[in-house]
């Protein structure tokens, strides 16, 4: 399908980009890579009658090393991620993510920002940001602030943004020791369920994604956690288990303690 008509403006830099949310309001989008924006406007599902073009902020698009973390901008896009080698080095976990998203195509234009305020329940991002404690950097008209990783997702395709507020960066924790697992859909490649799995000293951290409506963090196996696998028994242990055409109720969270297993087991 064609989207509905609209209008566009490529903001140049971040300042601008917020001005013009706050200008327009409920009409405005923020377009990055586009990849979640654009199919559901051709869907007719968003028709906003504003696209604000970020994607040419360079000050949005590097990644850095802050010392005990690594900062990525909201404009990097996942190929970017998963061949850098400050992302291998100190956050894997993260690089992993990012090279089993979509295909090449998808890999090339998607960035993490735009992926990360869509808030898709099947999106594999999530499960990385909840296991390494990332913060999401943002900025509106009241100045900016940061969100911590549990409290940044609020429900399916809902985060913690402000109306007139967008993503600049991310911060990720050094931690080397992860992995992600996902069992994904054949077409789109989203997580029918997706496990990222960080060990945390004595402990692990696990992030969840594509089981529920919002992703979380399994903190009853990271409670039972015993150096064994046995703790991915609890994987959805107080969780409301979606159900759809991809996977039951029951498939899925038969999935989620496979999956849950399978990362601890490469941990």
């Amino acid at each position: 399908m064609i989207p509905a008509k609209f209008d566009y403006i490529k903001a140049t830099s971040i300042d601008q980009a917020i001005s013009l949310l706050s200008q327009h309001g409920y009409e405005a989008k923020i377009l990055a890579g586009g990849h979640s924006l654009l199919p559901a406007m051709k869907l007719r599902l968003n028709r906003p009658s504003v696209l604000i073009d970020i994607g040419g902020i360079d000050a949005l698009g590097s990644i850095t090393d802050e010392g005990d973390a690594i900062k990525a901008g909201a404009n990097c896009t996942h190929y970017e991620i998963a061949n850098s080698n400050l992302v291998k080095s100190h956050v894997n976990v993260l690089s992993q993510t990012a090279r089993v998203i979509g295909d090449v195509q998808v890999r090339y234009r998607g960035t993490i920002g735009g992926s990360l305020a869509h808030a898709d329940p099947a999106s594999d991002y999530p499960a990385a940001i909840l296991a390494t404690d990332a913060t999401i950097s943002v900025r509106g008209s009241n100045g900016a602030r940061d969100i911590s990783a549990t409290e940044f997702f609020q429900g399916i395709f809902t985060t913690a943004l402000g109306e007139d507020e967008i993503i600049t960066s991310i911060r990720f924790p050094k931690t080397a020791n992860g992995t992600y697992v996902k069992f994904f859909q054949s077409a789109s490649r989203f997580a029918v369920v997706g496990c990222a799995a960080v060990k945390n000293g004595n402990g692990i951290r696990v992030g969840i994604t594509g089981v529920a409506d919002t992703p979380y963090r399994a903190s009853a196996v990271e409670q039972a956690y015993d150096g064994t696998t046995s703790a991915a028994d609890h994987a959805i242990d107080g969780v409301d288990v979606m159900s759809d055409h991809f996977a039951s109720e029951e498939y899925r969270a038969h999935l989620a303690k496979v999956f849950v297993r399978r990362a601890l087991e490469q941990l």
